[in-house]
């Protein structure tokens, strides 16, 4: 069995707790570190001035967390939409710099579905990828790509296209799972090069889905949150808690120590009416592989 090293993280939404009282919880369940949103509210880049960002980094750092990343997924087509590109791609900037700002260099991601042929939504998102990576580039971070929407080699060879490690990966092994049907193992191994951060989550696909239900793609309906969140729950795959699914985590944690990853193991729990329940289950889960 893998021996890890790795600190664990959780998503503060999966609490579904007001900021601070879910930075306690996390805490309090025996994460080492968070992930949080930093799109909208009071997380959002132009609501958080300077002397907010050290007071909440302090009030982070008094608990004895850190920050494994933010979330910076903006929603919609990802960058597939080249008109929409040049306000995301800002905001998404904002967001990187919010991060070095609260002590990490990574911000996880959605780009949207990678298209197979390469088309003039490729080369929108090729474009947009470029300049993220190079802004990420110049500050010694990353925009962090979660993995499901595409095959893991496919996404390894839509970010060879692109300078450097800027636009790098964060592995989710349930979404590849659950959607496209991957093999989370090799897919560490394929995209070992990139990844950055990892979700700990565990799934069961039920039937084969087209990812464009799932994520939306320019020409189809995007998906929100909350209704990727009721397909896990009443669709062709399910969210299960951690053990409980069809990922090989034996195999799976072997493979992140076999690439030499030391990054962040964040726990992520989109569905479920009991996130407290399950999220310590997870963290205890994962310490089982910790010696």
């Amino acid at each position: 069995m893998a021996l890890l090293t790795n600190p664990i993280g959780v998503i503060t939404d999966s609490f579904r707790l007001p900021l601070r009282e879910a930075l306690a919880k996390a805490k309090e369940v025996g994460a080492d570190g968070v992930q949080i949103y930093a799109v909208s509210g009071e997380m959002d880049p132009d609501n958080l001035s300077k002397d907010a960002r050290k007071e909440l980094a302090k009030y982070i750092d008094s608990l004895g967390l850190k920050i494994s990343a933010l979330v910076g997924d903006l929603g919609g087509h990802g960058f597939q939409d080249k008109e929409a590109n040049p306000a995301k791609i800002e905001k998404s900037k904002r967001i990187l710099d919010l991060a070095l700002d609260m002590g990490t260099n990574v911000v996880t991601t959605h780009i949207g579905i990678v298209p197979h042929e390469q088309n003039e939504i490729y080369y929108a998102m090729q474009q947009a990828c470029e300049e993220l990576s190079q802004y990420a580039n110049s500050l010694g971070a990353h925009f962090a790509i979660e993995t499901g929407p595409e095959p893991a080699a496919h996404l390894k060879s839509f970010l060879d296209t692109l300078s450097g490690k800027g636009v790098a990966v964060n592995f989710d092994p349930a979404n590849m799972v659950m959607v496209t049907g991957d093999d989370p193992v090799q897919g560490v191994h394929t995209l070992k090069d990139y990844i950055v951060h990892t979700h700990v989550k565990d799934g069961v696909r039920l039937r084969e889905v087209d990812p464009r239900l799932v994520y939306g793609m320019l020409g189809f309906e995007p998906m929100s949150h909350e209704k990727i969140a009721d397909m896990a729950t009443d669709g062709p795959f399910k969210e299960v808690p951690l053990g409980e699914g069809k990922v090989d985590f034996d195999a799976y944690f072997q493979a992140l120590v076999d690439i030499g990853y030391t990054g962040y193991l964040t726990i992520e729990r989109e569905v479920g009416d009991s996130p407290e329940t399950d999220i310590r289950k997870a963290v205890e889960f994962i310490k089982r592989y910790k010696g």
